[in-house]
Order: C-alpha cells, then sequence, then structure tokens
C-alpha cells in the first residue's frame, strides 16, 4: 500500500496519456506513468505503446509472448501515480454507503465488501493484480523450471535495484557486497547452478560496478567506452597510414575491408566459444571463474556501465595472437598483413562501442532493431543470438533469435 496519497484519476484522462511523450497503463484500478521505461523494454517502446491508456494485465500475464517476473511487477509499483475510477467503480461508487472507502487510495476492506456487493464488475477490477501469475515465486523452486521455460529471467530486473543481502540469502549464490571472483572461486557451484544463477540478472545499485577483485587490480577490471576509441583509434589510424605508404590505396582499401569483414567472423566465434562457454564449459571451479571474468559477470550485472567494453591491457592479451596470425596468413607482404589487421581493429572499435550503446543509449530506428535483438540474447535465449553488431554469422550458423512473440491483442472494453 503506498505510504503517500495519489489521486484518482477520470478513466478518460488515462486513455488519453497514450504516447511515447506520455505514456499512463493500468492494472485493475492502479495507473502507472510508464513513460520513462518505454525505451529500455527489450521488445521496443512499440509493443508497450500499443496498450497504452489501457490495462495491462492479460499482456503482462500472456505466456505465449512472456509471463512477467516478479521484479516486473515490484517496478511498476514505483511507477504508481494513482488510481483509476473506472465505469464499473464508479457505478458501485454512486451506491456504495461510505465512498470514501473505496476512493481515492485502494479500497478498504470495508470498501471491497461495498464493491462485490455493487456486484458491477469492479470488485474483480480491483483484485486484477493479486490474481496475477508472477514468475518470480516459482523461479525460486529447485527445478528451475521458469528459468529453462522463459531465458532466466526478464529485462525489467535491469530497472529493479537488487538488494545484495536478500538476493544472496535466497540464491546462495555471490554477495554483491564482497569481491565477486573469489566467490565463484571458492564457491564450489555445478555448472548447472552457476549457469541457471549468472544469467539471472542483477541490478547494482543503479549500474555502478561491484567488487570484483577487491584489491589493486580493481581498477584495472573498470573501463570507460571512451577509453576504446581513445587508445586503439590511433594505432589504427597510423597502421592504415603505413600500409598505404608501401600499397596502393585501392589495394589498402580492399584488404582493410577483408580484416573488417573478418573481424565480424572474430565477434562471432568469440561470443559463442569464448565468452559464451556454456555448452562447452568444463564443470570445474577454474573454467567457471575464467568464464565469470570474460563474460559471465557481464551477464550477472549487464548495466554495469564500467564493464562493459574491454578493457586494453585484456584486449593486448587477445589481440596478439591475431596479429601474429594475419601475418602467418599474409606472410608475403607484411603490409598487408598490417592493413587487415588494422580493419580487424577498427571492426573491434565498432563492436565494443557498438554494444556499450545498446544497453545504455536510445538509437536511430536500425540500432533500435540491434538493441532489441540483443536484449533478447540477455533476457530470453543467451544460448542464440551471439551477432552483436550483425545477425549475419548467427544466420549463417543456424542460432538467429527469432522475433519476440506478440502479446496478445486484448479485446477493448
Amino acid at each position: 500500500m503506498p505510504g503517500r496519497t495519489l489521486p484518482t484519476l477520470p478513466q478518460a484522462d488515462v486513455a488519453a496519456h497514450n504516447t511515447e511523450k506520455s505514456c499512463y497503463v493500468t492494472v485493475g484500478t492502479k495507473v502507472y506513468d510508464i513513460t520513462s521505461f518505454l525505451d529500455s523494454h527489450p521488445g521496443g517502446p512499440e509493443l508497450i505503446l500499443e496498450y497504452a491508456g489501457r490495462d495491462v494485465k492479460q499482456a503482462m500475464e500472456d505466456e505465449i509472448s512472456h509471463t512477467h517476473s516478479e521484479s516486473a511487477w515490484e517496478m511498476l509499483d514505483d511507477l504508481l501515480i494513482g488510481f483509476v475510477a473506472t465505469e464499473k467503480v464508479m457505478e458501485a461508487v454512486k451506491e456504495s454507503s461510505d465512498p470514501f472507502a473505496v476512493l481515492p487510495m485502494e479500497p478498504t476492506a470495508q470498501g471491497m465488501k461495498e464493491l462485490e456487493q455493487a456486484n458491477t464488475g469492479a470488485a474483480e477490477e480491483v483484485t486484477a493484480r493479486q490474481d496475477a501469475k508472477m514468475a518470480g515465486e516459482e523461479a525460486e523452486t529447485s527445478d528451475k523450471a521458469v528459468y529453462s521455460t522463459t531465458g532466466m529471467s526478464s529485462a525489467e530486473d535491469l530497472s529493479n535495484e537488487t538488494d545484495p543481502t536478500s538476493d544472496y540469502k535466497r540464491h546462495k549464490f555471490l554477495d554483491l557486497n564482497k569481491p565477486l571472483l573469489m566467490q565463484v572461486w571458492f564457491g564450489g557451484f555445478s555448472k548447472k547452478f552457476y549457469l541457471e544463477q549468472v544469467h539471472r540478472p542483477r541490478h547494482y545499485k543503479g549500474g555502478e560496478s561491484a567488487p570484483l577483485f577487491g584489491n589493486f587490480l580493481e581498477p584495472l577490471s573498470r573501463t570507460a567506452w571512451w577509453v576504446v576509441p581513445t587508445v586503439w583509434l590511433p594505432p589504427v589510424a597510423y597502421g592504415t597510414f603505413l600500409a598505404s605508404q608501401h600499397l596502393s590505396q585501392t589495394t589498402t582499401a580492399s584488404y582493410w575491408m577483408m580484416g573488417l569483414c573478418i573481424w565480424t567472423l572474430v565477434e562471432y566465434v568469440l561470443h559463442r566459444c569464448l565468452f559464451h562457454l556454456d555448452t562447452y564449459l568444463p564443470d570445474n571451479r577454474v573454467a567457471l571463474t575464467l568464464h565469470f571474468l570474460l563474460h559471465g559477470i557481464h551477464h550477472y550485472l549487464p548495466m554495469d556501465r564500467l564493464r562493459l567494453v574491454m578493457p586494453p591491457t585484456l584486449f593486448v592479451a587477445l589481440a596478439t595472437p591475431f596479429w601474429k596470425l594475419a601475418h602467418a596468413v599474409f606472410y608475403w607482404d607484411w603490409y598487408v598483413a598490417v592493413a587487415v589487421f588494422c580493419g580487424g581493429i577498427f571492426g573491434y572499435i565498432c563492436y565494443d562501442l557498438t554494444h556499450y550503446f545498446l544497453h545504455h543509449k536510445n538509437l536511430p530506428s536500425y540500432y533500435r532493431e540491434l538493441k532489441k535483438y540483443h536484449l533478447q540474447h540477455h533476457f530470453m535465449d543467451y544460448e542464440n543470438g551471439f551477432g552483436v553488431t550483425s545477425r549475419f554469422w548467427d544466420r549463417v550458423f543456424g542460432t538467429e533469435l527469432p522475433p519476440p512473440p506478440m502479446p496478445k491483442v486484448m479485446k477493448s472494453t
């Protein structure tokens, strides 16, 4: 129950707030202003706007599209702005001996009796949320059925800040207040339990970085997005210039583009086979800890702004084999190898920046589709959808995610 007095809004007024500039929805008699959440919705704002100004209970419970988690309902509570006086409720109020038991707040026990006695259907509207099917309770069962059928959790969890103490008490996985890496190392987790938990997103202190090492290595694990172009664009520009001084511009451009195209495949392979070791992951603490360090932490805390792009030190370690590989494959001309390598590094820069902005920024229409696709990977099916800058290799290797199912169309009353 809210601790503040909230207004009762006429139904016509709620229905009028049906645009991306001002979007209200209802669940029963409760009115929520979800304008600020539109761009964060994994299915895109257009799916919510279909129900703007109307009741969303049926859509949120729709198992065909995606039954929303308990966190989604809790997130709505933070956006509660008032209560709607539906026609059924107002009809009941007219006959009520104590209308203030019904309005303006949620009905009291006496108010509920009044609504039931009125027999207008108002009581059913008020209890709509109480009858909702929530994934949260089922998610805590030992067989984790909800996780296996819905792709772990839902994106709404990102907007609902995780309480570290209660989260650790409930799941017995990682305490967000303590260094995470050593907890994975000493946790004794099975592979199955680890994968269930690491792909259930947490939201730590509004997107801050939870402790990973807990020592002098901590700063090395945090990287602002702008560090990537600042560090790597100058070497790419210099290498490209150097190659162009010994090769024709056409030849340089051709090999540079070849490197860029090769990167898209490297991106896919890294994401699927190195970062997502889920299928191939040995069931031991060395493998689990390595997976958590390379990529698991990103799925565990996907809105951590400082652990979304690759630290320069880690990228140097990963890029060195590719430098040697480029010179081994294109052994006949050192400058050709440099051109290919520079094109590949530019592709990496585009990948890291795209990845960051997909999580944290509003984007043009093409990138909104990529954002929707990437959020599906996080919150519906982490075992597919490995392309970040492109779906091309997902299509080639059969791991492309289908469009998210459309919710059922509700009949207007």
